[in-house]
């Protein structure tokens, strides 16, 4: 694998493990959810990592930010939906509960990731005025 890969990053590898976690609950969920809750939940979990590969691969600082956003709006769907399963009582309480402190923790990692991203950016734009 190249060093220099998504897969490399912790923020990628954590979304990773979440999405796993999101798509074995998604098994939990009615049948009559199918179309709904579970297709909706399965898109925003993919669409996280699938956002923090593309953002790397653009070469591009504040493109990179901006799907990082994207991933951060999938990951709080993620978590609203969480809050659906637990209104509707689909799943333990506990699970859907840890759920969220996990998808909140994942939130921290992405924040952190793009706060780490704006310092590159600010870095190279100070390095070019010099």
């Amino acid at each position: 694998m190249n060093s220099y890969s998504f897969e490399n990053l912790e923020v990628y590898k954590s979304a990773r493990q979440y999405r796993v976690k999101i798509y074995k609950l998604t098994h939990q969920l009615p049948e009559y959810e199918k179309y709904n809750l579970t297709l909706q939940m399965r898109k925003a979990a993919l669409s996280i990592t699938n956002n923090i590969a593309e953002g790397h691969g653009r070469y591009h600082w504040q493109e990179n930010i901006q799907f990082i956003r994207q991933s951060r709006g999938s990951l709080q769907e993620i978590i609203d939906d969480l809050n659906t399963c637990l209104d509707e009582k689909y799943a333990a309480e506990d699970l859907l509960n840890n759920l969220k402190i996990e998808g909140y923790n994942l939130l921290k990692q992405l924040n952190s990731y793009m706060k780490y991203l704006k310092g590159r950016k600010e870095a190279e734009t100070r390095q070019m005025i010099a």
